[in-house]
């Protein structure tokens, strides 16, 4: 755990490893803290807004009847599992028996198509998928192209022919399990990365991966966990955000997590749990955090006691910053990371100095740097690309099936994060821009290939390219800029049919909120598709828009 001090420099001299030859992240975030019978660990908030609470003997038990269950459907170690679950007790018992039996976890986010599923599916060979109702019909559209697909546990009380059900392995199966004694660089799970240049990567991490993340929690978290801490994300537990950087460091710690299955973030109703539920520590995406701004009075209405609250993604400026003191009574701290390496570099007001629209120093434990071409540090104050240096337990074990990816994610013994910019005389890193063409739209990081291989099966679609553009909400919305087949002709009606088209294939995050229909597209020399010359295209476009709406309000 890392070591409280009185100034940053002293937090991260003091900070040493201790990484075990053995480990299981099963047994680390729920065994140990088991024979504590009345430790709590999740709460729980349906839909209906009825309460369940677990302890970590519940959350034992149960994940050794689903592991024994996992055996007895043929699973083996190594085998992959997916979880296409919602935050909910299933998905938090799910990962704890996959990590306990050497499988190897999947998360899926719910709102991904068929098309995104399959792929994710197809690609990681996963033998078992464990789903809900709601999400059973994509699964089984699919199910017939995935030759490598043989269990579908559903959870519900109805079991169609095709499924197992959850709550019956749960229920018949022995309490006891002897768990994988696994090394701490053994597979644990795959995370999909966004994409860039090609379709999503499946970033294999190590069960190692839950210790590297620990100082990167604990320290934007004010030195994470003190007494009475209590966990909180919105950010759905798919993404690393929500699972690693909230779920299982919370639960290594001993620390309950609050969970609720939200289809859509409500504002209002997050100051509503941080009320009812006493919330400590949450981790906010900056468009929350925006949206939360807009509710009006929450300090007269809501009574709450927020001791933590982290954010990562994007800068959030002087005016979020002192919103977030005035309103939540804390000075966020923000972070960064990527899937392949998260929360490397953060801040910590117990201890450093907050300065608006700096990304922080390197997290301790980490030795971070901003290097050029040659993959030398640069000059302070000089732009170039932040790199991770290996060995770091957080790092991931390769792109999966992707060996040419793999090496080329490394510049020696540099993890390059493809995001540039510079560091300071003071150790602070200050965002540049993304070196790919990565969108970060409402706290999510989307590939355009991805989308653009969507919009593209559609029959009136020739030719497709998709960039961010701004949003003042959303940091970025996805646009299309799309030529069409010359026996088709632009209009609303098709527009929309084309957003639906990708909304109901991949997520609805990932659709294209804007389209603008063009006669060809920029291209080099090569026939590649100058992606950023659209991208700044627009960002004139919608800077010379608001210029013109000022003007017209002072006139």
């Amino acid at each position: 755990m890392l070591k409280k001090g009185n100034t940053y420099q002293e937090v991260y001299e003091n900070f040493r490893w201790r990484i075990p030859e053995n480990y299981n992240i099963g047994i680390d975030i729920c065994s140990k803290w088991a024979g504590d019978t009345s430790r709590l660990a999740l709460v729980y908030e349906n839909d209906k807004h009825q309460i369940e609470k677990y302890t970590f003997a519940d959350i034992e038990n149960l994940s050794n009847k689903l592991a024994n269950g996992f055996i007895h459907q043929g699973l083996e170690k190594g085998d992959r599992v997916g979880i296409l679950l919602p935050q909910c007790p299933e998905t938090a018992v799910s990962h704890v028996s996959i990590y306990k039996a050497g499988l190897i976890a999947i998360p899926l986010f719910t709102l991904f198509g068929a098309d995104a599923l399959q792929y994710r599916l197809e690609n990681s060979e996963a033998k078992a998928i464990i789903t809900n109702p709601e999400n059973l019909e994509k699964v089984l559209q699919i199910q017939p192209d995935l030759p490598f697909l043989e269990t579908i546990i559903l959870t519900g009380k109805e079991r169609p022919a095709e499924t197992v059900l959850f709550n019956q392995l749960t229920e018949k199966g022995s309490g006891s399990f002897q768990a994988e004694a696994t090394r701490a660089d053994d597979p644990a799970l795959i995370i999909y990365t966004s994409g860039t240049t090609g379709p999503p990567k499946g970033a294999l991490h190590a069960h190692r991966t839950l210790l590297g993340h620990l100082p990167g929690v604990e320290f934007p978290h004010n030195f994470f966990p003190q007494k009475n801490d209590f966990f909180w994300t919105p950010a759905d537990w798919a993404w690393i955000g929500g699972l690693i950087d909230v779920l299982l460091p919370s639960w290594h710690h001993g620390v309950p997590v609050f969970a609720q299955r939200a289809k859509k973030f409500d504002p209002e109703e997050a100051f509503h749990f941080f009320e009812k539920h006493q919330i400590r520590n949450a981790f906010m995406p900056p468009t929350a955090l925006k949206l939360m701004r807009q509710v009006k009075n929450p300090r007269k209405r809501y009574s709450y006691n927020i001791r933590s609250i982290g954010s990562g993604g994007e800068s959030l400026g002087e005016e979020l910053l002192d919103w977030g003191k005035k309103e939540l009574g804390v000075t966020i701290n923000e972070f960064y990371g990527q899937t392949e390496c998260n929360l490397v570099i953060g801040c910590c007001a117990e201890v450093m100095e907050i300065r608006p629209g700096a990304m922080g120093k390197a997290i301790p434990g980490k030795t971070v740097e901003v290097i050029d071409e040659q993959g030398n540090p640069t000059l302070p104050s000089e732009v170039g690309q932040i790199a991770v240096k290996k060995p770091d337990p957080v790092m991931f074990l390769e792109y999966w099936k992707n060996q040419a990816a793999t090496e080329g994610k490394y510049k020696g013994d540099w993890l390059l994060t493809g995001d540039s910019a510079y560091k300071d005389e003071d150790g602070y890193f200050w965002f540049n821009g993304r070196q790919d063409d990565i969108i970060t739209s409402s706290g999510y990081r989307i590939g355009p290939t991805e989308v653009e291989d969507c919009i593209m099966k559609h029959p009136a679609v020739s030719m497709v390219a998709v960039v961010g553009s701004p949003d003042p909400v959303r940091t970025e919305i996805v646009k299309a800029f799309i030529v069409l087949h010359p026996s088709d002709n632009p209009n609303s009606e098709l527009e929309a049919d084309i957003k639906s088209h990708v909304k109901t294939r991949l997520a609805a995050h990932e659709y294209p909120r804007e389209i603008e229909f063009i006669p060809d597209l920029p291209m080099t020399a090569t026939g590649k598709i100058k992606r950023g010359e659209l991208k700044q295209k627009e960002i004139e476009q919608k800077r010379h828009r608001e210029v013109k709406k000022v003007e017209s309000v002072q006139k």
